[in-house]
């Protein structure tokens, strides 16, 4: 398997995705489903938090947009990763799908809802995680919510790290979980960050 090359790409995704068959990667959720397991906690949890146009930032294959697009939202997938894209397009070609680096990336228009789930900001590049969240937080719209899941005791992403990025982007917290099915965060390993942007005008750039 090759190496796979992107905007803003990590040394540390790389690395995983070298070693990664994406139809393996795949099945982790589509074996579940197909034998009846419920595999969309993500989904249930923003949903709960939709406004608007959701983001979902680091999409990957496609899994939470594909359901979110099901459930009749509006919404713009994010990847760096091409080949990842690739199907997540075939899945649902009428979802918008963007290859881009999320530190930079500009959106459409401003939207709703922004979500970064699976580890997200632990695989961007070392460094950039103020600005991915700073970047997609000024796109928000007035009041609308930025949601991160991802681990909190490995790497650079520890609950003060993000509360300060969170902080310095002018999101306001509102709800902390442990996971995805929205139990109340106790100090474990990961964590569900909900945010929300100020009700003003939005600081998107004209």
């Amino acid at each position: 398997m090759s190496r796979p090359d992107g905007p803003g790409m990590s040394e540390r995704w790389r690395n995983w995705r070298a070693g990664v068959d994406l139809d393996e990667y795949e099945s982790r959720w589509t074996g579940p489903a197909a034998a009846g397991a419920s595999v969309h906690g993500e989904a249930d949890l923003i949903e709960r938090f939709a406004r608007g146009t959701i983001v979902d930032a680091g999409c990957g294959t496609g899994r939470i947009s594909v359901e979110l697009a099901r459930r009749g939202h509006t919404v713009i997938g994010i990847d760096n990763d091409a080949e990842m894209l690739t199907r997540a397009r075939v899945k649902a070609p009428e979802v918008t799908w963007l290859l881009g680096d999320l530190a930079e990336i500009e959106l459409p228009a401003a939207v709703g809802t922004v979500a970064l789930a699976g580890n997200v900001l632990i695989f961007v590049e070392p460094g950039a995680e103020a600005s991915v969240v700073a970047n997609l937080a000024r796109q928000l719209t007035p009041g609308g919510y930025f949601i991160a899941g991802h681990s909190v005791h490995t790497g650079p992403a520890e609950v003060a790290d993000y509360d300060r990025w969170a902080t310095a982007a002018g999101l306001a917290p509102r709800h902390r979980f442990a996971d995805w099915d929205g139990n109340p965060y106790q100090g474990g390993d990961y964590a569900v960050f909900v945010d929300q942007a100020p009700m003003g005008p939005s600081t998107r750039s004209r």
